[in-house]
């Protein structure tokens, strides 16, 4: 029953309007990248930190899977369809994991994608930068996607929450309080991507790998239960 869930919620998350919105957010890191270069001579490490670690991370990763994630019961929910699947004998956690999953793979190609080859265009990139770059924004997308949904499932203003969450705790909170690091996706993101190529990444941010890996672990699992938990538990129309 798994594979029909997933391509109905892969079909849902791939509409053309919101892929064509989605895949120009991805590649405005890339656009900035190719103007960089072509008005200037970016030194080693000035596309990472500027346009990879700063505007992809921090803004097009999340934003991207933001719309996607909080939209995976959001619409069925404000538009009282949901009711359709839940009346189904078929396990709430099947449903859970076919929209999260179908999420990922729509969110995950393009944005990693833009992270190898923003990798790349940096003098100092390399095959094994890119790879760590692309680790890194899957190790975001997942748990992103995981609690973004948990989101949609609790609010029709899960948009405007994922977003308060985004610029108040990712941006600001993590910025000041040093501890916030390990509760912080970004933190998972950028911690990846050092510990797997310390030589390109930036330290300054980072976590290190198994507490990023871990902690991005425990999130996604927790919120992954929490979706399941408020699915079997909502009033559904």
């Amino acid at each position: 029953m798994i594979v029909p869930l997933f391509k109905l919620a892969l079909r849902q998350a791939a509409s053309p309007r919101r892929a064509v919105l989605l895949t120009l957010i991805s590649l405005l890191p890339l656009g900035l990248a190719a103007l960089i270069q072509t008005l200037g001579n970016p030194d080693g490490g000035d596309l990472i930190a500027g346009v990879l670690e700063t505007l992809l991370i921090y803004v097009a990763l999340p934003l991207v899977v933001m719309v996607l994630a909080t939209s995976a019961f959001g619409n069925e929910v404000e538009d009282r369809t949901l009711s359709l699947l839940t009346t189904k004998p078929v396990p709430r956690w099947s449903i859970v994991l076919a929209k999260l999953a179908a999420t990922i793979i729509v969110a995950a190609p393009v944005i990693a994608v833009v992270a190898a080859i923003v990798t790349l265009m940096d003098p100092d990139g390399s095959g094994k930068a890119a790879m760590a770059a692309v680790a890194g924004t899957l190790v975001g997308v997942v748990t992103y996607a995981s609690a973004f949904m948990w989101a949609g499932l609790l609010t029709t203003r899960a948009l405007g929450f994922a977003l308060i969450y985004v610029l108040l705790w990712e941006v600001v909170i993590t910025g000041f309080l040093q501890g916030a690091r390990y509760l912080s996706v970004r933190s998972y993101a950028q911690g990846t991507m050092y510990g797997l190529d310390d030589t390109t990444f930036d330290d300054a941010l980072a976590i290190d790998l198994s507490y990023a890996l871990g902690g991005a672990a425990i999130v996604t699992a927790v919120f992954f239960l929490l979706s399941v938990r408020r699915l079997s538990r909502m009033d559904v129309p």
